[in-house]
């Protein structure tokens, strides 16, 4: 999954340039959006066939969707064709990481889930800082073509690496093609419904930083525009482990609490940045609250699940992040008018959410007590 999530992570910075270049500055958010629309439509089928026929062949699926769609990157010369790729490279998302999470909670011990969650976030926030930030040194060096190329061996080695994994769904059958049809419980586990709300508010937050943090870094001549994430992800990386230990200890909602908090601070910040430090404080503490929130979130909905049904738990959650980040990054579109006085009131989309999570847990908390 480290080499997963780098794969898609390094072409990142270079995305709301390339579309300009083909003429789509305007609607530089669709390339996120069509991204997690395919995304959130494809975790039903990848959830239930994960529950199926095996967590190991799902993430098979997602890799091989990746190396396709990451070979034609090469040859796009019009945004339709662009945008259509963004969609179909949404589809290994859905599966790949769908499939490794449940493969991941059948191998944890309850007792501590939420250290192994943190473990397992680590590598996939790894993946994501290395890819955002030497995503842009390396298209100085290569170009576009060349930051393709690299991303697609990532996918090569990640498909390699996988053939060593052991498949850990006991009772599977051979694919039949009327798994494919999806019933409403395939789609929504009401089991993981609360952990689901939170992934999906907190998740609009995301959906901004992913959009608008590349301009950012460029109007305030930050040459590297992974600048943000490699604060945000060596911050969320070192604190991962010890939020997942907390978790543990005190429960999911309490440390969710404490997340949510950070989460709210980070983007009030973001919307008051008139330089590097503000930029480079705001990405630390949304670093802290994305470490603190994730292990808690996977963890939560691990002991929400069923034991016969992680595949469509772990689906579930995906289907609220991308929900989230899809909803974020359309609403941009109208807030963002590719210059510097609108793209720092563009993050009230994402502190809206974040205080309502945070209204949430609160009730969540004073129930249980």
């Amino acid at each position: 999954m480290l080499f997963f999530m780098i794969s898609f992570n390094l072409i990142m910075p270079q995305l709301n340039d390339f579309i300009s270049e083909l003429g789509g500055a305007s609607i530089k958010g669709l390339s996120i959006t069509f991204f997690t629309i395919a995304a959130a439509f494809s975790r039903p089928f990848s959830g239930k066939l994960a529950d199926l026929i095996g967590r190991k062949k799902v993430v098979v699926i997602g890799l091989l969707i990746a190396l396709i769609v990451g070979s034609l990157y090469l040859s796009v010369n019009s945004i339709f064709f662009f945008l259509l790729l963004r969609f179909l490279h949404g589809f290994a998302v859905g599966f790949a990481p769908t499939g490794a999470t449940a493969l991941v909670t059948d191998i944890l011990p309850e007792e501590i889930r939420g250290k192994g969650m943190g473990i397992w976030g680590m590598f996939v926030s790894l993946g994501i800082g290395i890819g955002q930030y030497f995503g842009t040194p390396l298209y100085f060096y290569v170009g576009n073509n060349g930051v393709f190329l690299f991303a697609v061996m990532c996918v090569i080695i990640s498909i390699i690496l996988m053939s060593y994994v052991k498949e850990t769904l006991k009772n599977r059958s051979q694919f039949k093609f009327n798994y494919l049809k999806i019933n409403k419980s395939d789609v929504i586990d009401l089991n993981v419904l609360p952990a689901a709300i939170v992934m999906c508010l907190t998740a609009m937050c995301s959906g901004v930083v992913f959009v608008l943090t590349p301009d950012i870094s460029e109007y305030l001549q930050i040459e590297n525009k992974g600048w943000f994430f490699f604060f945000y992800i060596l911050t969320t990386m070192l604190v991962r482990v010890f939020a997942g230990n907390i978790s543990d200890k005190y429960g999911r909602e309490f440390v969710l609490l404490i997340g949510i908090v950070l989460l709210v601070i980070s983007m009030f910040l973001m919307t008051l940045i008139n330089g590097v430090f503000i930029y480079t404080v705001a990405s630390i503490i949304f670093g802290l609250a994305t470490g603190v929130n994730s292990p808690a979130l996977f963890a939560w909905t691990a002991d929400l699940s069923h034991k016969e049904r992680r595949g469509a738990g772990a689906g579930t959650l995906f289907i609220a992040l991308e929900i989230g980040i899809m909803l974020s990054s359309f609403l941009t579109l109208f807030i963002y008018k590719n210059n510097v006085e609108t793209v720092f009131k563009a993050f009230y989309i994402g502190a809206i959410p974040a205080t309502i999570a945070l209204i949430y847990m609160i009730f969540k908390i004073s129930k249980r007590s």
